[in-house]
């Protein structure tokens, strides 16, 4: 059985959404564009932050419930680039961006698709 996501989790899952569709647009504008504008790299790792404190707010029960969906990795990403930012490598955010935040945000989504409380649909 899934836990519904209510009031503070369904902000932060609305949330985690958004901040994805911000990182889809800056992977639209092309790698040569991030590797050539610091603004932009660090632009990505303000997305990955806010992505991980959204995560941060989940209720554990929320997260427990659906071990498929990466929010662990999501936390992780944000504690480096908001703590060991020195390190941080931006290829390795660009990959993130590109290749493993759109797959989370569509479970995010199919998770805000989930019936509640008997009706179908967030």
């Amino acid at each position: 059985m899934s836990v519904e996501p209510a009031g503070r989790d369904e902000q932060a899952l609305r949330d985690l959404v958004e901040f994805g569709e911000l990182a889809a647009e800056l992977v639209d504008r092309g790698r040569a564009a991030y590797h050539d504008d610091r603004r932009l790299q660090l632009s990505a790792e303000a997305i990955l932050s806010r992505i991980g404190e959204a995560v941060a707010r989940l209720d554990p029960s929320l997260i427990a419930s659906h071990p498929n969906v990466p929010f662990r990795q999501a936390k992780g990403m944000r504690n480096l680039v908001a703590h060991e930012y020195h390190r941080v490598d931006p290829d390795l955010v660009w990959s993130v961006l590109e290749n493993r935040i759109p797959d989370l945000c569509a479970e995010v989504r199919r998770i805000l698709d989930e019936p509640r409380d008997g009706r179908a649909g967030g």
